[in-house]
């Protein structure tokens, strides 16, 4: 199983360097190591969390570099920002399509698929408005763990 995702670890970060290529990005480290934390993570980490992993490993990167690493793979469409309850911005690699649920109390963010709503015609005033090119469904309420403790 380790080996199986260490696999897809590699494939994901050789499509992640052409993709860097192809939007005429440099592939450095510090975008590498920024990548590679995303791919891995499953919390949707922010870029505080991924500033505090990252520099684990490497020492000389700077929470600046963290935030200017994001926008620019946010801005060619290499990963998105997941919308939350929260003021700070979260972050994920994942490019299929996907919903979540947030936890309003512990702010815990859970992927979900939702084919019947990714499905369903749009309503046709928004036909008049123009193009739907992305569907994403941001369902917010309490997750079990929190509800357990009250």
């Amino acid at each position: 199983m380790k080996n199986a995702m260490q696999h897809t670890l590699s494939q994901r970060m050789t499509e992640f360097e052409k993709a860097c290529r192809t939007a005429d990005l440099k592939v450095t480290h510090q975008r590498l190591e920024v990548y590679r934390e995303l791919v891995q993570a499953a919390d949707h980490p922010s870029a505080e969390m991924l500033y505090k992993r990252i520099l684990e490993r490497l020492h000389t990167i700077s929470l600046d570099t963290v935030y200017r690493t994001l926008a620019t793979l946010e801005k060619h469409g290499l990963i998105t920002r997941v919308q939350t309850i929260e003021s700070q911005a979260r972050f994920e690699a994942k490019m299929v399509c996907h919903h979540h649920a947030v936890c309003s109390t512990c702010g815990a963010i859970t992927d979900f698929t939702w084919d019947s709503f990714d499905e369903t015609p749009v309503p046709a005033v928004l036909g008049e408005w123009g193009k739907v090119s992305k569907r994403n469904a941001i369902l917010e309420g309490i997750c079990n763990n929190c509800s357990a403790k009250n």
